[in-house]
């Protein structure tokens, strides 16, 4: 038995890597997950000295939805470029077979190479090279997909959230893109694990999404996202009333204002229809009638 090794140039997998990761644990002797200091191609821009702290989280978060699963792996982080990074893991563990997660047409070095191909042709046959492909301009040819900005760190776990999600997807195809800005009071792998569970349970619904933690600036994290993603709308999870610090800063009203895409408020603890009446009606969510009807036709659009 060899080892299997994951590989997020970039990206964090997802649905898919999980899959072909489960069809393989059992025949390795143990699981790494290696990922390049590089700068993370969506959602997030980040100065270069912050890039090993990106490369950690994708590697974390990894972790724990592999761990949501019952596989026990490692993880690594390693050189900033993506070629001799792959190149070192694999000769410092030998794996019998690479997980390559990456964007189709990744390539790499003042040559541009095919970094697929080059891993082919540099470590076949003795090592297996297996692409698992993010595309993320896939949705932008599924009209009947809705790609949802989830923001969320505090509420991750929160069970109205994720009925929330799932009612959505059966509604109508959702993928979901999770971003978790770091907020205070909530260490970092408290965050990862509850931001890991919520993209496993949705795994298990056989619900497309990806995660990964942001900068502690909610707004800023947005704009990115925004940027980077085709997004459809966007769901901004808080706590309750005078809870949250992101209703105090009005995040819902600034993104609002920086988008033409629908942008729901999911409150924890609080109805849908509560929230959407308040909005509708100018006050404060916390001081909606409960359960009383609003328009929901903009502010609750499909999540």
């Amino acid at each position: 038995m060899k080892p299997l090794l994951i590989f997020l140039n970039e990206v964090a997998g997802g649905r898919r890597l999980l899959a072909a990761t489960k069809e393989r644990a059992a025949e390795a002797s143990y699981v790494v997950v290696v990922a390049p200091q590089n700068q993370p191609v969506a959602g997030q821009l980040i100065q270069p000295e912050e890039a090993r702290e990106a490369a950690r989280s994708r590697v974390e978060v990894t972790l724990a939805v592999l761990e949501e699963f019952g596989i026990e792996a490692v993880g690594e982080v390693m050189d900033p470029d993506s070629d001799l990074a792959l190149g070192d893991a694999i000769r410092s563990h030998r794996p019998s077979e690479v997980l390559l997660s990456c964007l189709y047409d990744t390539r790499f070095g003042y040559t541009r190479k095919d970094l697929v191909e080059w891993a082919e042709y540099e470590f076949e046959p003795e090592t297996k090279v297996t692409h698992i492909p993010v595309r993320i301009e896939d949705d932008s040819i599924r009209l009947d997909l809705t790609h949802t900005l989830v923001v969320a760190n505090q509420t991750l776990s929160d069970p109205d959230l994720l009925k929330r999600l799932v009612d959505s997807a059966g509604e109508r195809p959702h993928r979901y893109t999770i971003i978790a800005p770091e907020t205070d009071g909530v260490s970092v792998g408290v965050m990862t694990r509850n931001l890991a569970a919520l993209m496993a349970r949705l795994y298990e619904k056989e619900i497309d999404a990806t995660g990964q933690p942001m900068s502690p600036d909610p707004f800023s994290s947005v704009e990115n996202a925004i940027a980077h993603y085709r997004v459809d709308d966007i769901l901004i999870s808080t706590l309750p009333g005078e809870e949250s610090r992101w209703l105090a800063d009005d995040l819902v009203g600034k993104v609002r204002e920086i988008t033409d895409k629908p942008v729901a408020h999911h409150e924890s603890g609080a109805t849908p229809e509560a929230v959407a009446s308040a909005v509708a009606e100018g006050a404060a969510a916390e001081d909606a009638p409960e359960g009383k009807a609003g328009d929901t036709s903009a502010e609750t659009s499909e999540v």
